[in-house]
Formats: structure tokens, C-alpha cells, sequence
């Protein structure tokens, strides 16, 4: 049991104790004023003691969990700590600092409420760590690290700047549109138009016209002439996806584009000369197709100067942490919520999970629990059952429990 005189050197040197800290370290009463402020906090934000003690706490970090889910205003009105969440404050020049904040309520022994506590680390220097360890993982906005990835990574600053065809081949849901914007991103048109169309979502019977535009009266519906996306391409990039479903008679439309850059708008006859880079991508096999004689051989060949092929997401578990990880961020952002990244149990189902859906169905999983997510960490109850059911403890691969094991520690 402490004396009084003990008791009283506590208290005369509590204030210096909390200067020797490394951490931000503030209280508030229970109207959320400021009431303490120590050395790390004043370094960390920029405001000395003397101009926040007596101010709203909301009016010095302003950040939007302070309208929303302020973790210190949680811990008074719940009178239960919290910690470890990771905010976004402005200091006091306007620049954002990434902390890490834990709070309390301040009770009497009797119970009753005299404020909060704040304890805060700032996380420039690890954000600035990740940042650099993830410029080592991606491309553009194409991330992941493993063989087959950063042999893409590799060719794809090397096919760029070429004028050449290149084809993206791969399974649905493994990001070809978006290897197709990095080239263009890359390559000097990136000033210039990115136009996409799918040749499978659009009707073969207005196919040609949208892809090479037409003229007035080309059609009964054709009152003024209208340029097709080669022409909205000129001078960047036209993507072609599913390239496999274009049908056999614009085939030889587009094979003679590629040959000589010119093509006819429908309904003339006057060749049109356009400058554009063209990347194809398709899901299926395009050998087998022209084995089957749906897709011509010459065209094949054509658009298959370069190839880069993407591996399905369950040839490449190891990615599946970083994609994790970026999803949470972008998430995070857009929903407000201060959820941290995937439980220890819930990252070992996604890396035992086949991910038929590839990255689309991960992005589409992670967006899921973020609705359901109440908490701090996502866990095995948020995921869907599609993953539970193949993404058991037992049932992972050797290299998914290796993986996990590196990962989480």
C-alpha cells in the first residue's frame, strides 16, 4: 500500500513520466476538451500543449472519425478501452500523419466517469516501409510477387513502347483489361485515349459498325455518320476483349486493319487511316478455335506478335496476401470503417480457397466482409461459404499452410 508521500511524488512527477514516451499521449474530460498533452503528442501533431489544452480534440486531429466513429469517444461512451486502430490525422501544417491509436475511459474507483484517455504512434516510417516493399510487388496497379507475376512485370516495360499486337490470354476474373491499361499506361500514347469493347457483350449484328463506325444511310437508322472506337483509339490504344467471339466476318475487317492500319467505316468506301495500338484478350483458346475453324489462322497469328499470359489466382497463392492487403486498404478508404486486414484463421481459408472466380471473386470476397465486419479484423464467421467449404485447416495445400505460416507469422 502507497503512503500519502508516496502517493503525492506519483502524482508531482506523472506528467514528466509521460514525457519520456515515445507515444502520443493526451486526455480529455468527458465533453472530449483536452485537458493533457505530452511532448510526443505535440511533436507528432505540431501543436504545443499550450494551444489544444482546453480545446476539442476533434478540432485538433480533424479527421473524419471524428464526426463518425471516433475510437476515443467510443471508449468514454462504452467505458471500454479500444486499441490499435489506424487513422488518418492533419497536423498542424495540413499534411496527414497515419497513426495507430488505443483509447480508455478515465474512471474513479467508485465508477465514475471523468474523461478519456488517448495513447497514439506514428506510422510514417512503417507506411513509408510498406510503400517501398510494395513498389517491389507491383506494376502500375498490377500487384504480386510471384514467379509467374514478375515475369509479367518484366516483359511488360519491354512491350510498351512497340507498336506491336499483343495478346492477354487467361481465365475470367484475372485482371487482362487491366494488364492491357498498364501497357497503355507505360507506352508513350498514355496522354492519349484507352477504348475497350468487348466483343462478346455486343450483339454481332451491330459488331462491325461499333468497332469500325459508319455513314449516313449506311442503314435505315443511320441519320448522320457516327466513327467507331478504332477511330475514338486514334493515336492510344484500342483493347479488344474476348477477342475469341468476334465473328468471321469482321475478322477479316480487323485482320486487314492490323495488315495495313486502314479500314471503311461501314456504308463507304473511302479507307480511313488510324494509328492505334491494339491489345486483344480472351479467355479462351484460340488455337482450338481455329482447329475448329471459328477463329482464322492468319488472324491468330497476327495478333499473337506478343504474348502474355496470366495464371489463375490458385497457381499463385502467394499474391493472394498482397491482393488481400490492397483490397483492405481500398475498402478502408471508401467505407470508413477501421478494419485492419483478415484474421490469422481467415487468411488460411482464402489461401486454401481455389478461387475459381480469381482476383475477381477475392475483391468480391473482401468487399463482402467489410459489409459484415463489425470489428477490427475480418474473421472465418465474414467469409462466404463457398471458401469455407474448401478452404479448411486440413484441407490446404502444403504450400497454402507454408505460405500462411510466413505470412502470419
Amino acid at each position: 500500500m502507497l503512503d500519502a508521500t508516496t502517493k503525492g511524488l506519483d502524482a508531482r512527477y506523472f506528467p514528466l513520466i509521460l514525457d519520456v514516451l515515445d507515444q502520443g499521449v493526451f486526455t480529455v474530460d468527458d465533453n472530449t476538451c483536452i485537458t493533457s498533452f505530452n511532448q510526443s503528442a505535440e511533436r507528432i501533431t505540431g501543436y504545443t500543449a499550450d494551444e489544444v489544452i482546453g480545446t476539442r480534440c476533434s478540432e485538433v486531429f480533424r479527421t473524419d472519425h471524428c464526426s463518425q466513429v471516433c475510437p476515443l469517444r467510443l471508449s468514454i461512451a462504452s467505458r471500454r478501452p479500444s486499441r490499435n486502430r489506424e487513422i488518418l490525422i492533419r497536423a498542424r501544417d495540413g499534411h496527414e500523419v497515419p497513426i495507430s491509436v488505443s483509447t480508455a475511459p478515465l474512471l474513479t474507483h467508485g465508477g465514475k466517469l471523468l474523461g478519456g484517455v488517448e495513447v497514439f504512434r506514428d506510422l510514417t516510417a512503417i507506411e513509408d516501409l510498406k510503400r517501398r516493399v510494395d513498389a517491389q510487388y507491383r506494376l502500375s496497379d498490377i500487384i504480386g510477387k510471384s514467379p509467374a507475376m514478375r515475369r509479367i512485370f518484366d516483359l511488360l516495360p519491354l512491350v510498351a513502347p512497340s507498336d506491336s499486337t499483343v495478346l492477354v490470354t487467361g481465365p475470367s476474373g484475372t485482371g487482362k483489361e487491366l494488364i492491357a491499361r498498364t501497357v497503355h499506361a507505360l507506352s508513350p500514347r498514355r496522354k492519349s485515349p484507352f477504348v475497350a469493347l468487348n466483343c462478346a457483350a455486343i450483339p454481332e449484328t451491330l459488331l462491325e459498325s461499333e468497332l469500325f463506325g459508319y455513314k449516313k444511310g449506311a442503314f435505315t437508322d443511320a441519320r448522320k455518320d457516327k466513327p467507331g472506337r478504332i477511330a475514338a483509339a486514334d493515336g492510344g490504344t484500342l483493347f479488344l476483349d474476348e477477342i475469341g467471339d468476334l465473328p468471321r466476318l469482321t475478322q477479316v475487317k480487323l485482320l486487314r486493319f492490323l495488315q495495313d492500319r486502314v479500314y471503311e467505316p461501314l456504308g463507304s468506301n473511302t479507307s480511313v487511316r488510324a494509328n492505334v495500338h491494339v491489345v486483344a484478350a480472351t479467355n479462351r483458346d484460340l488455337l482450338e478455335l481455329v482447329r475448329a475453324g471459328s477463329f482464322r489462322e492468319d488472324l491468330y497469328f497476327r495478333l499473337n506478335v506478343v504474348q502474355i499470359e496470366i495464371p489463375p489466382l490458385c497457381q499463385r497463392v502467394e499474391d493472394i496476401p498482397l491482393l488481400v492487403n490492397h483490397y483492405v486498404r481500398i475498402f478502408r478508404e471508401s467505407t470508413g470503417k477501421t478494419i485492419q486486414g483478415f484474421a490469422d484463421d481467415a487468411m488460411a481459408r482464402l489461401l486454401g480457397h481455389p478461387f475459381p472466380g480469381n482476383v475477381r471473386e477475392l475483391e468480391n470476397i473482401v468487399e463482402r466482409a467489410f459489409i459484415l465486419c463489425q470489428g477490427d479484423r475480418i474473421g472465418v464467421e465474414h467469409l462466404p461459404s463457398s471458401v469455407l467449404q474448401s478452404g479448411t485447416g486440413t484441407g490446404a495445400s502444403p504450400v497454402a499452410s507454408s505460405i500462411a505460416a510466413a505470412e502470419l507469422g
